[in-house]
């Protein structure tokens, strides 16, 4: 038997090996490397989500520039691990052709893996005991006590916003953001909209409503205008939604004469 042939052979096999090994690392490098970035742009579109409440497929491709097949894989994805839902898109104007569009927005559970509500359970339990030895003021008064800090800082961020119940609003949906809220600010019809995407104490608001009316009586403060609350992340709904009436015009009288 020539060894020499065998042991050349097994050289030539050990390069073989080798070489398969490194093509399979580098595939496997490749592979999670997007995947990886496959994350990053879902957690891009999970964090544009949340700011805005929903988005269509066009206006998140549009903001990541993204293609809208490439927009489509992620969104696909999402919706399999279900992370958003979909919902159609109310068309104003004339209606064209074609299904009626969907927006995207983020379901509870993904909200939550955003925004965790860290110590709900001990926050509940201490609102629970202090209602009942003290009574609902007490919560009220404890929920009012709890916005004071939040109000001074808002305020702070609103002082060059001038006295349009509007502008200020938003400026004060800026500060709110930078306060884990989500929030912003935008015109409709009957005045104002301020709409809050993220709520740190939802869990605990759902039992004890005087939290969201402290924060009601805030933004009214901050605004300087009567306020009101048409939806709240507490009670099951999407986005926290305060509506804010549009400044009121005095029409100057008109004298009328009268020839005597």
């Amino acid at each position: 038997m020539d060894h020499r042939g065998v042991g050349l052979r097994g050289a030539e096999e050990i390069r073989n090996v080798g070489v398969v090994k490194n093509e399979v690392m580098i595939q496997i490098g490749a592979v999670a490397s997007a995947s990886a970035s496959d994350g990053r742009t879902r957690d891009r579109v999970a964090q544009l989500l949340l700011e805005r409440g929903s988005a269509t497929a066009a206006e998140l491709g549009a903001e990541l520039g993204l293609s809208p097949a490439a927009i489509r894989k992620h969104l696909d994805a999402m919706l399999a691990d279900q992370l958003v839902e979909t919902r159609e898109v109310r068309n104003t104007g004339p209606r064209g052709r074609g299904r009626p569009a969907k927006a995207f927005a983020l379901t509870t559970a993904a909200r939550e893996d955003l925004n965790p509500h860290l110590y709900d359970g001990i926050a509940t339990a201490a609102l629970r005991w202090i209602e009942q030895h003290h009574g609902p003021e007490a919560v009220t008064a404890f929920a009012s006590s709890q916005v004071v800090a939040l109000e001074e800082r808002c305020r702070a961020a609103l002082l060059e916003a001038g006295d349009d119940p509007i502008a200020r609003a938003e400026a004060l949906a800026e500060a709110l953001t930078a306060e884990g809220y989500a929030a912003n600010a935008t015109v409709i019809a009957s005045g104002g909209q301020l709409c809050q995407h993220s709520c740190p104490v939802a869990h605990v608001a759902a039992e004890f409503p005087q939290l969201c009316d402290a924060e009601t009586a805030v933004i009214s403060r901050l605004i300087g205008t009567h306020v009101q609350r048409l939806a709240t992340i507490a009670h099951g709904d999407r986005v926290c939604t305060t509506h804010i009436p549009a400044p009121t015009r005095v029409t100057p009288a008109t004298t009328v004469r009268t020839d005597t």
